[in-house]
């Protein structure tokens, strides 16, 4: 809890609340089991890894996924400046909530985004999009999907 300065290579991870309060974390090559991973992080990069987890990344700010699998029931929510790239979102649903700055690439399906704030979310497809938030001001977000 709240390390500084981490780099990672082929780690394999099994508990719950993984790097919570960590800055400048760098992961490489790993599975990371863990609930509530990167909770109130800044300045993380992960490459080429696969997450299992619910609620990834709460609270925290200036993270990047490059070519990662994700599976993470309300995931990515409350963030700033979320980047993913080339990655593949499995049973993830609610992603996105009041996140800021987004600029996701996702080769898969999301099943669900809700009240997303500002940046741009494509997906292969997006089963459902929340929008129940009168005071987000949508032309802020642009979501799309191969669909259209």
């Amino acid at each position: 809890m709240n390390s500084h300065n981490i780099i990672v290579n082929k780690l394999s991870l099994v508990g719950n609340y993984g790097f919570d309060g960590a800055k400048n974390v760098e992961i490489h090559d790993s599975t990371l089991i863990t609930k509530d991973a990167f909770w109130n992080c800044e300045n993380v990069t992960i490459y080429d890894s696969k997450i299992v987890g619910e609620y990834f990344g709460w609270n925290s700010s200036n993270i990047k996924l490059v070519n990662c699998t994700i599976e993470s029931d309300q995931g990515f929510c409350y963030m700033d400046n979320i980047t993913l790239e080339n990655c593949v979102l499995v049973n993830t649903d609610l992603a996105f909530e009041y996140c800021t700055n987004i600029n996701a690439e996702v080769n898969s399906t999301i099943e669900s985004v809700k009240n997303p704030i500002s940046g741009h979310i494509h997906a292969n497809h997006i089963q459902k999009v929340i929008a129940d938030d009168a005071d987000i001001i949508t032309t802020n977000i642009k979501i799309s999907d191969g669909q259209e």
